[in-house]
């Protein structure tokens, strides 16, 4: 299954896009082992429209359009959002698990821009995850999606990266 991540917003050279690009290096080396390919990261401009709905539509749309664009009109959406559900390490590996048991062919894991995801978005997720009830900073939250990826593929590959 392939999985790739969308991005409103760019990763800025520094200490943060370093960390955040060798845990997807990580996950690129170990998901194939369980059936997990990286299909990269994809990044889009945060939103112009002068309200916040218009600005979520135009990133919500710029994403569906980049997911058919590619090819993936039938990928399982994965948004995350601090509305979402928290899962602990092991169940959201369960639950990508599922979704490559299930045939998926492939998963597109979203972060939203500073005004998060518009409820049309939201009502297109297969899966919506938070990372807590805390805000965190758009670098942080790409760096920590990319650790929990490996961490993701460790766990299923039963490797003691995890440690539960």
């Amino acid at each position: 299954m392939k999985l790739t991540v969308h991005a409103v917003g760019r990763m800025k050279s520094g200490p943060e896009k370093e960390l955040g690009d060798r845990y997807y290096e990580r996950f690129a080396r170990s998901g194939p082992a369980v059936g997990l390919e990286f299909g990269g990261i994809t990044e889009i401009p945060e939103g112009r429209g002068q309200t916040v709905d218009e600005r979520q539509r135009e990133e919500g749309q710029k994403l569906l359009a980049h997911v058919q664009a590619q090819g993936q009109a039938g990928a399982a959406l994965l948004l995350l959002d601090e509305r979402g559900k928290s899962f602990s390490s092991q169940e959201l590996a369960r639950r990508i698990d599922a979704m490559r048991d299930n045939g998926r062919k492939a998963v597109v894991v979203a972060i939203g821009g500073p005004d998060g995801h518009g409820e049309a978005l939201r009502s297109e997720a297969e899966l919506i995850v938070s990372f807590g009830a805390l805000t965190w900073p758009h670098q942080l939250v790409r760096v920590m999606l990319g650790e929990q990826l490996y961490r993701i593929a460790t766990i299923l590959a039963g490797h003691p990266y995890h440690r539960a």
